[in-house]
């Protein structure tokens, strides 16, 4: 069974986990057409809701990403991957993953360190 691209407006929730050691990297959404870009060229596609596009992860910074599994869930409306992280980074942010921010002490921490500085990565 497909992901269920009617529900949602076509847009579904995309948990992106490093394929080995299961680190949460990132949250994602994927459409109709990044799924299918996706499943052709094994790289994770998603659709950006502020840029209203397709784009692929790391096309711009070179930290793209290598589906190694992909699983769905029980409502086929949740798309779990399970990728190489080349470079590193999933984090526009230079950070391993988007979750490099833990709660302590009734305020956010930065853990981790980042990997690369995205003003050198970035160059707009």
């Amino acid at each position: 069974m497909d992901p269920d691209f009617t529900k949602q407006n076509g847009l579904l929730p995309a948990i992106v986990q490093n394929a080995a050691d299961g680190t949460v990297l990132m949250l994602a959404y994927m459409n109709q057409p990044a799924w299918e870009k996706t499943i052709e060229t094994g790289k994770a596609h998603y659709w950006s809701r502020s840029r209203q596009k397709l784009w692929m992860k790391g096309e711009e910074s070179g930290n793209v990403q290598i589906v190694r599994d992909i699983f769905i869930d029980c409502d086929s409306d949740t798309i779990l991957l399970k990728v190489e992280q080349v470079g590193g980074a999933a984090c526009h942010t230079g950070y391993e993953s988007c979750f490099y921010r833990r709660y302590e002490g009734g305020g956010f921490v930065v853990e981790g360190e980042r990997i690369f500085d995205p003003k050198e990565v970035y160059k707009k």
